[in-house]
């Protein structure tokens, strides 16, 4: 079979997933006690439990998906009508959604050119009196200067969440993991994430307080203590007993998953010198502790670079998004140029290559080729 035809592994096929028999086990377990319903079993709950030691906090709370779980840390953190929550322009439509949903205005500060996360001076900048919160997303599982936005939130009395959905077991510079900064950290288990039990969220915290309105917003304000009283507004985001018995399992191997992402993205980064394109294809050079949900390169125009490894067989997307969060039409009234750095890296400097722990070596070096054949061309 030519170079070309050779399709690399992806996450809607069984090899480019790390599901076994352990989850099917799982599954079969929870369909033998016949309880489902994460209200009334034991799954959900040891997954808070797991989640909350894998991280070190003194809490976690489990939800329907990733959007659920951000949905979750906005409502804990008070933000309503009139309020405003400062995050990225550069992120799934899950980050800001819950914001929309909470009746406040999401205020967009652009990012660092180098690797599209956050810029801490540009979020500094845009807090007024009616904000209530910052949503640092670790873009593509690199990490943001939460260090940075910690001083920041609490010079101004701010929450700080930190949306890990891409950034499972994330380091900053420091060794530190992404989710430990934050009052609350956000994480999903959609099915292109590191681990996946096909859709479902994770908070983590450590104010009990916060850990208990988030638990009350996920199941309706209910909380089921003395009757069926519902103590605030709240919507159903249970995780069902299935989705946490998978999740269960996949959180046993996320450390493995994000181990050999490392190794790979190491190997193309040695490739990649070799091959002299740093003028015209970079990695981003803050790679320690990343954790590579996806490859994110630097180029000098991205069109040009998606068509020609797509030619070749390799997955690419210019941009990442076609558009920046606020030029969507759920989100109106944002002016062209208001992040100029995002809409430079979405429309011409980001390019985005899918990545997999199930890629082997001679996968990440077939990828290295065609970077070098487009870059020659």
């Amino acid at each position: 079979m030519p170079q070309r035809e050779m399709p690399l592994p992806t996450v809607l096929e069984p090899r480019g997933r790390t599901i076994g028999e352990e989850e099917r086990a799982a599954v079969l377990r929870v369909l033998d006690s016949a309880v489902l319903c994460g209200a009334f079993g034991t799954e959900t709950r040891a997954l808070e439990a797991e989640m909350a030691a894998l991280y070190g906090r003194s809490g976690a709370v489990s939800s329907s998906s990733g959007t659920a779980a951000v949905h979750l840390a906005v409502a804990a953190a008070g933000v309503g009508p009139g309020d405003e929550v400062i995050t990225t322009p550069i992120s799934d439509f899950g980050t800001v959604a819950p914001v929309l949903a909470q009746g406040a205005r999401v205020v967009f500060a652009d990012v660092r050119p180098e690797d599209g996360n956050l810029d801490p001076d540009a979020v500094e900048a845009a807090i007024t009196p009616r904000t209530r919160a910052v949503i640092a997303v670790h873009l593509f599982g690199g990490a943001a200067d939460a260090g940075r936005l910690r001083e920041i939130c609490d010079r101004h009395g701010l929450l700080l969440i930190e949306d890990c959905a891409q950034a499972w077991l994330g380091e900053d510079a420091s060794g530190r993991l992404l989710g430990t900064v934050g009052d609350i950290a956000c994480f999903s288990l959609q099915q292109y994430k590191h681990i996946t039990a096909g859709d479902g969220g994770l908070c983590i915290a450590d104010d009990p307080e916060l850990t208990r309105r988030m638990r009350l917003f996920m199941d309706k304000g209910w909380d089921r203590a003395e009757g069926r009283i519902h103590r605030t507004m709240g919507l159903n985001y249970r995780m069902t007993e299935l989705v946490a018995a998978v999740a269960r399992v996949q959180l046993t191997r996320v450390a493995d998953v994000v181990r050999v992402r490392r190794e790979r993205a190491g190997r193309l980064a040695s490739a990649l010198d070799g091959l002299g394109l740093s003028a015209a294809a970079r990695m981003p050079e803050r790679r320690a502790g990343h954790a590579w949900w996806v490859m994110p390169l630097l180029v000098d125009d991205n069109s040009r670079w998606a068509k020609g490894l797509q030619e070749a067989g390799v997955p690419a997307l210019p941009g990442y998004l076609e558009r920046p969060l606020y030029a969507n039409p759920a989100l109106s009234g944002h002016p062209p140029g208001l992040c100029p750095r995002a809409e430079t890296l979405i429309d011409r400097t980001l390019l985005v290559l899918q990545w997999n722990e199930a890629y082997t070596e001679d996968d990440v070096d077939r990828i290295a080729r065609a970077l070098g054949e487009v870059g020659a061309g």
